[in-house]
């Protein structure tokens, strides 16, 4: 359903939904097999990330042409993957960012939720493949990403994409690397190449409220604030880079920014970042739209072969992208 941001608070109630349930118990027994993470490389946990999630990419639409090119950027080379239902006819394109900390996760966790999206909305996807913390500190992901939808917009006839209709998303990190990049884009002068914001619960701020942490933040709902501290000891160079509006987004100057569709799964504890960033937009005269799916949990999106909310949630961001990028 689709909530008013500023009542959107209310929400915090319901149980997880059972589809969404099993998910959550499945990959939580199946990360049980494997040692804690604080007792393991990033490698290593990357390894076990991409075992644990597997099962969850297979399935799922065949696209007509799926490609990949490497990129040069100001940060390195950079590798996309292209998904193009329709090789045939120039469309709008999706430029998505996985989630995953920005620590862990891959275009390949990612596979089916990239397909499902050009499959289902007619449109290409292009995945960027970041690089990841804690290797690459901020800004390296960021600029990649920006550097990643110029060249995208310098060659999108080439892609059989419009140049004139291009938009950014991600979930978690992604997120949060999409709305950043969007203000980047904006504070450089090139606020107009990006049509339309995807932000599936993001990442916009450091701090996670005790109330949200004990309600959502336990068994069962996928993220805590624990791992949200891991993950941003691992993007950041310096505890200053966590009052950066481009680490930190809900305090940013968000005027100018194309409109954004907020995907707010109801038990998680991001939940009021989303609540909060949507609330900000409006005040920034920015059209958003938050979605809010009840029994949803953090990731939930990634429970498509067997959850309703989930395939709920991305036919209504696919309707959401084909009216946002036909205007």
């Amino acid at each position: 359903m689709t909530v008013q941001p500023n009542r959107a608070v209310d929400a915090h109630a319901g149980d997880v939904d059972p589809q969404i349930k099993r998910f959550v118990e499945t990959m939580s027994a199946a990360y049980a097999r494997y040692p804690d993470f604080s007792t393991i490389t990033v490698e290593e946990a990357r390894r076990i990330c991409e075992a644990v999630r597997a099962p969850w990419v297979k399935g799922g639409p065949s696209i007509a042409a799926t490609t990949e090119r490497t990129i040069p950027t100001r940060a390195g080379e950079v590798r996309l993957r292209i998904y193009d239902p329709e090789p045939e006819r120039t469309k709008p394109a999706l430029a998505y960012l996985h989630g995953g900390g920005w620590t862990v996760f891959s275009l390949d966790t990612h596979d089916r939720l990239m397909r499902e999206y050009a499959h289902r909305g007619r449109i290409a996807v292009v995945g960027i493949d970041y690089a990841r913390s804690p290797e690459a500190k901020f800004p390296t992901a960021l600029e990649q990403t920006v550097d990643a939808l110029i060249w995208l917009q310098a060659n999108a006839a080439g892609l059989s994409i419009d140049a004139n209709k291009l938009a950014i998303g991600g979930d978690s990190a992604g997120a949060n690397l999409s709305i950043a990049a969007a203000l980047m884009l904006r504070d450089v002068g090139r606020a107009k190449l990006l049509n339309a914001l995807v932000l599936n619960y993001g990442v916009f701020d450091v701090a996670i409220s005790e109330a949200s942490a004990r309600r959502y933040g336990g068994k069962g709902y996928m993220l805590t604030a624990d791992e949200m501290d891991y993950f941003f000891n691992n993007y950041t160079r310096s505890p200053k880079d966590l009052d950066d509006p481009l680490v930190r987004p809900v305090k940013a100057d968000l005027r100018g920014l194309p409109p954004c569709l907020l995907i707010v799964p109801e038990c998680d504890v991001l939940t009021e970042q989303s609540f909060a960033l949507s609330e900000k937009l409006l005040r920034a005269n920015v059209p958003v739209e938050a979605k809010i799916y009840e029994g949803a949990t953090h990731s939930f999106l990634e429970a498509m072969s067997i959850a309703d909310v989930s395939n709920r949630a991305i036919s209504d961001t696919t309707a959401w992208l084909r009216r946002t990028l036909s205007d």
